[in-house]
């Protein structure tokens, strides 16, 4: 099982994730969507697409675009549709 934790909170828990450039993507499904607020942040992969993120908000704690996702991702990266990945600090084990 693997989980992404921030401010000992658990953010997402998943047996299925998805490892691209060494970061795993979880179904969006294993992720609390309560702690997840929306971000007007993009940017671009010349070989994923497009990327959105979201800001994490825990205990009234926020880390701003940690987290990732491409909701329509380039034929190459297909296997990550759906699935959201994390970054700026976010612990990821297995």
């Amino acid at each position: 099982m693997v989980q992404a934790r921030w401010r000992g909170k658990v953010i997402a828990s998943s047996d299925d994730t998805v490892v691209v450039e060494g970061n795993h993507y979880f179904p969006a499904d294993s992720v609390d969507p309560a702690l997840l607020k929306a971000s007007a942040t993009t940017s671009n992969c010349p070989w994923k697409g497009t990327a959105q993120y979201h800001t994490l908000v825990v205990d009234g704690a926020e880390n701003r675009d940690a987290v990732w996702y491409y909701p329509e991702p380039k034929a190459k990266a297909a296997e990550i549709k759906g699935r959201l990945a994390f970054w700026k600090g976010v612990e990821v084990s297995a």
